[in-house]
């Protein structure tokens, strides 16, 4: 896969520079939002266990809306949540979070990846088979590394309208394990995010 760059369609911003995620990270609005990411994947031990957290809200096909009260929130916040394992390798496995952040400004998708993941290659995403671009890993919790992805509307529209996305992941420079996970229900579930 290329690297990134604005003019490609679909993902124009896979990852906000780390000084601008850093800056989000401690404003108050999105603070809240990162707790409910963070709940959603208490260190339990394995990324299916860390999806299974909060309550569901709803099913959306392959998609849930999963929400939970993260300890200093004001209120319930919900994510759009599925968790995949590969195909090949039934231990490793992978879970995408979308979010709404409180002011309702943006939307956050957040990959996390399994520990043992080759950092400086990042996260890799085709969606239909169509590259759409990489992004970096901003941090490694216990369960494991955390990809953030600012959403734009290319983006939104893309996953709305494919029909599965590959989540690209690397454990050594020549070895990719792609992550398929269907978009089925997607579109629903993201305009049922409260």
């Amino acid at each position: 896969m290329g690297s990134f760059n604005p003019a490609s369609s679909g993902l124009r911003q896979f990852l906000l520079q780390r000084s601008t995620l850093a800056r989000a990270a401690r404003m108050p609005v999105l603070a809240r939002v990162i707790a409910l990411a963070l709940a959603v994947l208490a260190p339990t031990g394995t990324l299916e266990r860390a999806a299974a957290q909060g309550t569901v809200r709803s099913v959306h096909a392959d998609w849930q809306i999963r929400c939970d009260t993260p300890p200093g929130a004001q209120g319930e916040q919900c994510a759009l949540i599925q968790s995949v394992t590969a195909e090949d390798r039934a231990n490793v496995g992978l879970t995408v979070i979308v979010l709404k952040t409180a002011d309702q400004k943006s939307r956050l998708m957040r990959v996390v990846a399994p520990m043992g993941v080759l950092l400086p290659l990042g996260l890799g995403l085709k969606i239909d088979q169509a590259d759409v671009g990489r992004a970096g890993f901003v941090r490694c919790l216990p369960n494991g590394c955390v990809a953030e992805v600012v959403m734009d509307v290319n983006l939104i529209k893309q996953l709305r309208t494919g029909q599965t996305a590959t989540f690209i992941i690397f454990q050594t420079p020549e070895e990719g394990i792609g992550f398929p996970m269907s978009l089925k229900g997607f579109g629903e579930g993201f305009d049922k995010l409260p």
